[in-house]
């Protein structure tokens, strides 16, 4: 009786919780439906703010400035954050160790505005010096490119945590009987160990998408004219009043952010369910 009674207190937390998570979505769904321009008034079923929507140039040249710079920032995240996660995982000691784990930790456990402004007066010391150098061919304005290096250096702590994490708890018999039958290191990492913490980078790559799509701060600090990313456009309208062509946008994010996390969580389910499959085969084909 006792176990039943607390089987049941945790199904109510948990759909307390999943309530208190995804109750507001299925209500700004419903409402990016509404006829009405006051959002908190319902005035019937309407996709005219979807229409506008898809006509607002304005939103439109945010939207696809943030993709672009999100996908960028998780691609380089990735790529720098496996490489220190492993580096961090399997050389263990080295001199310098501690500094490098401190600074690559440092972007999460900072304030945005700190790394916002830290970045902002680096980026205008590098301008400085390419004007008075002469180097005029590597001179940058502020907008894509350093909102980029603002993000990737955010979002290559995360993976970072998350890659050293899946290879600390990974098994490394496979590694070392790999290399005692003679593979180079390079080809055991791309045959052994980059298949294996795959799920880790997935992981950090959606990740990487969402805080670079999420961050207001950093890139108001190194946004430049014409750069206005998703989120310095829908914080500078909200100042105004609520649109509802918000609502059409958050809804239309949601489609698509949920729809790629579970194709892609689908896929690691397959290719897990696979190895293993493999594993079972080729441990009764070799008892």
């Amino acid at each position: 009786m006792h176990h039943k009674t607390y089987s049941w207190f945790l199904k109510g937390m948990l759909l307390l919780g999943l309530v208190f998570l995804y109750l507001p979505l299925v209500v700004l769904v419903i409402y990016s439906f509404n006829s009405s321009r006051l959002v908190t008034i319902w005035g019937g079923l309407s996709t005219q703010w979807y229409s506008k929507l898809l006509h607002n140039e304005q939103i439109l040249d945010a939207v696809w400035l943030s993709i672009r710079i999100a996908l960028c920032s998780a691609a380089a995240a990735v790529i720098l954050g496996t490489l220190a996660g492993y580096a961090l995982a399997r050389i263990k000691r080295f001199r310098g160790s501690t500094l490098f784990t401190g600074m690559v930790s440092a972007p999460m456990v900072m304030p945005d505005i700190i790394t916002g402004l830290s970045m902002l007066l680096l980026i205008i010391q590098v301008q400085m010096f390419l004007q008075n150098s002469g180097l005029d061919v590597l001179y940058f304005e502020r907008g894509f490119f350093t909102i980029w290096l603002g993000h990737t250096t955010l979002c290559m702590a995360y993976v970072t945590v998350i890659i050293r994490s899946r290879l600390t708890e990974l098994d490394q018999s496979l590694e070392e009987a790999a290399k005692d039958l003679g593979a180079r290191p390079l080809k055991v990492f791309f045959l052994i160990t980059l298949p294996s913490i795959a799920p880790a980078i997935a992981s950090g790559f959606l990740l990487s998408i969402t805080l670079s799509l999420d961050d207001l701060v950093i890139a108001s600090f190194l946004s430049g004219p014409g750069s206005s990313t998703l989120p310095m456009i829908i914080f500078s309208k909200i100042k105004l009043g609520l649109d509802p062509q918000m609502n059409v946008l958050a809804t239309i994010i949601i489609a698509l952010v949920g729809t790629l996390a579970i194709g892609i969580n689908y896929f690691m389910m397959r290719q897990n369910t696979r190895r293993e499959r493999e594993m079972v085969e080729a441990y009764y084909q070799n008892p």
